[in-house]
């Protein structure tokens, strides 16, 4: 299968009719746990961590809870939001580019030695529907380690009815720390990623989302990067802190990133028919018919926040009868920026 780099006038690109899509965070689906109680702390090597205050050493943590008064919305003072999830999905999922069933459509950068501290971008939200084992995501990985030993954080738009009892777009999170095979699960199914703020956000349902071919609906700019000053991976959304992975539950992560991926995976149902991808539409030109990553960013060795490079950049897409992917590389109006996506169907493994 080939992939066609494509760099077009950033005109044609412009995303007019754009709505921020912002979390609808409803409290009725979660427990409100003490904060130093939440499943994080069950890790045995996180029973005497200390929640980190400041990040790069004189950044002050910005919680989300400082501009949130207790409500219908927010969990109270010293708590903190803890998804409750009554099915019995396993914590740990083989989700590797050779797990037969699953299929991709990213761009990643080649592996030159690069060291990265992090990752962001803004991704359109879309609707999706999905039979109950499969799943549809679009998100960001990052990872260091060989197959067997792989530490990876991955966050992003999840349709995931095994996970969540429905068929709902919601923010989801996953962490494994050796290859998927003992450690690691969604959100806060296991112990190890330590929430802060008080409000419901992980796991949440998004309040909008895009029309096809009208109004386009995008979440603004979620990022993981790691702490200067403490080597915890921290989560934004919204540039503000909603909970980190502490650097303890990793090994070769604590050395930065080697491999930053960018877009769509998918699973098949148990007859092999695969979901739809990004918006369930072949990528083209126009972003309110695509689904699509815009303001693809990394941070570098140095911390410092660049757009991923075309030169270091490769694009990866297995089923090109079912999900396909156009990268646009720069332009003003986007940063950089990709569009991808499908019907799935019958695409094989």
């Amino acid at each position: 299968m080939s992939l066609h780099l494509v760099l077009c006038l950033s005109s044609y690109l412009l995303l007019t009719q754009v709505a921020v899509g912002s979390i609808d965070p409803i409290l009725k689906d979660f427990d409100c746990v003490d904060i130093y109680k939440q499943p994080a702390f069950q890790h045995p090597l996180l029973k005497h961590h200390k929640i980190q205050e400041k990040f790069n050493s004189k950044e002050r943590l910005r919680r989300k809870d400082e501009y949130h008064q207790t409500n219908d919305k927010s969990c109270p003072k010293g708590t903190v939001p803890i998804l409750r999830q009554t099915n019995g999905i396993e914590s740990v999922h083989l989700d590797t580019l050779e797990y037969p069933g699953q299929h991709f459509a990213v761009i990643e950068n080649v592996l030159d030695g690069s060291i990265y501290r992090g990752a962001g971008a803004m991704i359109s939200i879309h609707n999706l529907t999905l039979q109950n084992n499969q799943y549809s995501k679009n998100q960001i990985w990052l990872e260091n380690g060989p197959r067997d030993q792989l530490n990876s954080i991955q966050f992003g738009l999840a349709v995931h009815p095994r996970l969540y009892g429905d068929t709902f777009t919601r923010f989801t999170i996953y962490w494994t720390a050796d290859g998927y095979k003992r450690t690691g699960c969604y959100n806060t199914k296991c112990p190890g990623f330590i929430t802060v703020s008080r409000v419901p956000l992980i796991g949440t349902t998004f309040n909008d989302s895009s029309v096809y071919g009208g109004k386009e609906t995008v979440f603004t700019k979620p990022q993981v990067f790691q702490d200067g000053f403490s080597g915890n991976w921290v989560l934004k959304l919204y540039d503000e802190v909603i909970g980190y992975w502490p650097k303890e539950l990793f090994t070769h992560l604590n050395k930065g990133v080697s491999l930053v991926r960018f877009g769509g995976n998918t699973f098949p149902s148990p007859e092999g028919i695969s979901p739809p991808m990004g918006n369930g539409h072949f990528p083209v030109i126009d972003y309110h018919k695509s689904a699509h990553f815009s303001f693809v960013k990394v941070k570098n060795s140095n911390y410092q926040s660049i757009d991923i490079e075309d030169k270091k950049t490769r694009l990866y897409a297995d089923s090109y009868q079912c999900y396909r992917l156009t990268y646009w590389g720069y332009s003003k109006s986007n940063g950089v920026s990709f569009s991808f996506g499908g019907p799935g169907g019958n695409c094989g493994t």
